[in-house]
């Protein structure tokens, strides 16, 4: 059984920067792709940026492209995601996600979530 924990979530103002972090026990991520999603109140989960095993596939959604950087810690069983430049639309919970294979946009190809994470940025 996977766990993964989020943490470094928090209240910013605009132009501000979090770090997150998404802790993984009961299974070595080194095998696995991983990714951040995020879902704004009444709104769908959405794609923020994956990284897989070896990290030579990195990918971000538009939006944030520029702003945020993942990476992964496979000694440390943790993934990251620095986001910089932070802007009041990047408001909503902050979920990570493991899956087998290559990065994927769509929340259902994965198979373990943390319980996620709220970043809310104050214009």
């Amino acid at each position: 059984q996977v766990q993964l924990v989020e943490s470094g979530g928090g209240l910013v103002q605009a132009g501000g920067s979090l770090r997150l972090s998404c802790l993984t026990s009961g299974r070595t991520i080194s095998p696995s792709t991983m990714a951040w999603f995020r879902q704004p109140p009444g709104k769908e989960r959405d794609f923020v940026a994956g990284i897989t095993s070896t990290a030579d596939s990195i990918n971000y959604r538009r939006s944030v492209k520029g702003r945020f950087t993942i990476s992964r810690d496979n000694a440390k069983n943790t993934v990251f995601l620095q986001m910089n430049s932070l802007k009041p639309e990047d408001t909503a919970i902050y979920y990570c996600a493991r899956r087998r294979g290559d990065i994927s946009y769509s929340p259902r190809d994965y198979d373990s979530w943390g319980q996620g994470t709220q970043v809310t940025v104050s214009s």
